[in-house]
């Protein structure tokens, strides 16, 4: 088979990860893959296409912050992309995170709609079926059910600081995304597929495929990270987040600081050097990391994995932190608890900030078996997930053939 998968970036961040290991395991068993991407670098052992360029890219953020018209930039890229895949002609095409600031939705999806082509979409947030936002729980707004308007996130990703254009955007992604014929939707949390069968989106077949992780580097690591921060006597308390914000958990850390106090020591990986300024003492800030060797080692060095996010849809950090051996304690937000099995943590209700200390504090003083948690956790391995994704071609491929 030819697969070609297009994601906004490719082997940096979560998504990236996922495309590129996807299309490293589609090779290992003889398929041809190729990953479009439309920001940043791909490495070079991976067959791939940059959809335009940075000038393109910085086109489409300026008509996303002055229209409000994401995803309808980058026409002439998208254009000449949409020739790639004529010449590519792949026998599934695989979308990803299709918001981005880099590709045209309408002239992507006329052309899926004319080609016939069989098509998977992962969705790994709410972008597809809203008029403007990623995600919506946190602000309780339930109007894309129905049709998006006067929209109280403009001024989030995808920011836009004039114009509130949800209710126009709403109507377009409607019409584009519910034209073509062959498209099945997977999310990777059970929540997420619940609410796109309540979306413009529920015409289309949906299949719960959880994330991979790689058990060859995320697993138990042993390594000195605790002598180089001076934690041999701490209970160490970690979060990890590609970019933090209130309702990724970061103010709720340097709350559970002042809360929890010695021997707790809090260590966040993805601070930046705003952010780390506006840590306190007792917490540790680290920069964001693509080595996924050393986060291994720190999610193995630590006593307790918390995440405390108000808004998400399926983390792949929780994952990544049981498959090291590492607890989690996270709020029922979303998907987030779904990861989460019997002895490898708690869930807590959303925003029930004492019952987090709580279990933190009871989860630290009486750790639960790590060898257990990491066992459980292997079900997540990369190969099992990405079967389910390649036997899902096949069949969707044979369908359309």
């Amino acid at each position: 088979m030819k697969i070609l998968q297009i994601n906004s970036v490719c082997a940096a961040g979560s998504t990236g990860r996922i495309t590129a290991d996807l299309s490293n395991i589609l090779t290992q068993q003889g398929h041809d893959s190729t990953i479009a991407f439309g920001r940043g670098n791909a490495p070079q052992s991976i067959k791939s296409i940059r959809i335009g360029n940075d000038l393109d890219n910085y086109a489409h953020v300026l008509k996303t912050r002055l229209l409000d018209r994401h995803g309808f930039g980058s026409a002439s890229a998208t254009k000449r992309f949409v020739e790639d895949i004529k010449a590519y002609d792949p026998d599934v095409i695989h979308l990803h995170n299709i918001h981005g600031y880099y590709i045209h939705i309408g002239i992507l999806f006329r052309y899926l709609a004319e080609s016939g082509k069989p098509v998977v979409w992962t969705l790994h947030d709410c972008w597809a079926f809203t008029g403007h936002c990623s995600h919506f729980a946190y602000v309780g707004c339930d109007k894309w059910r129905s049709r998006c308007a006067s929209c109280v996130q403009t001024r989030k990703y995808p920011q836009s600081l004039f114009f509130d254009n949800s209710e126009r955007n709403f109507a377009d992604k409607r019409a584009l995304f519910t034209a073509a014929k062959h498209i099945h939707i997977v999310t990777p949390s059970a929540w997420l597929a619940a609410l796109v069968k309540q979306s413009f989106l529920s015409k289309y077949p949906v299949s719960v495929i959880n994330n991979g992780i790689d058990l060859n580097v995320f697993k138990p690591t042993q390594s000195d990270f605790r002598q180089k921060h001076g934690l041999q006597n701490s209970l160490v308390i970690l979060g990890v987040c590609s970019r933090w914000s209130d309702k990724k958990g970061f103010n709720t850390f340097i709350n559970l600081s002042k809360t929890l106090g010695e021997p707790y020591r809090i260590v966040m990986v993805g601070t930046d050097p705003k952010r780390r300024r506006a840590l306190p003492p007792g917490i540790i800030g680290i920069d964001r990391t693509n080595s996924v060797r050393e986060l291994a080692e720190i999610y193995s060095a630590a006593d307790v994995f918390v995440n405390p996010t108000l808004d998400d849809n399926y983390p792949t950090v929780n994952l990544e932190a049981l498959v090291c051996g590492t607890p989690v304690v996270t709020y029922r937000t979303g998907g987030s608890p779904e990861s989460v099995g019997e002895g490898c943590g708690t869930v807590v209700e959303q925003g029930d900030y004492d019952g987090l200390a709580r279990a933190i504090t009871d989860c630290a003083k009486q750790p639960p078996d790590r060898e257990h948690i990491a066992a459980y956790a292997s079900q997540f391995a990369r190969e099992a997930k990405f079967g389910e994704y390649i036997a899902l071609y096949q069949s969707i491929a044979g369908e359309v053939s």
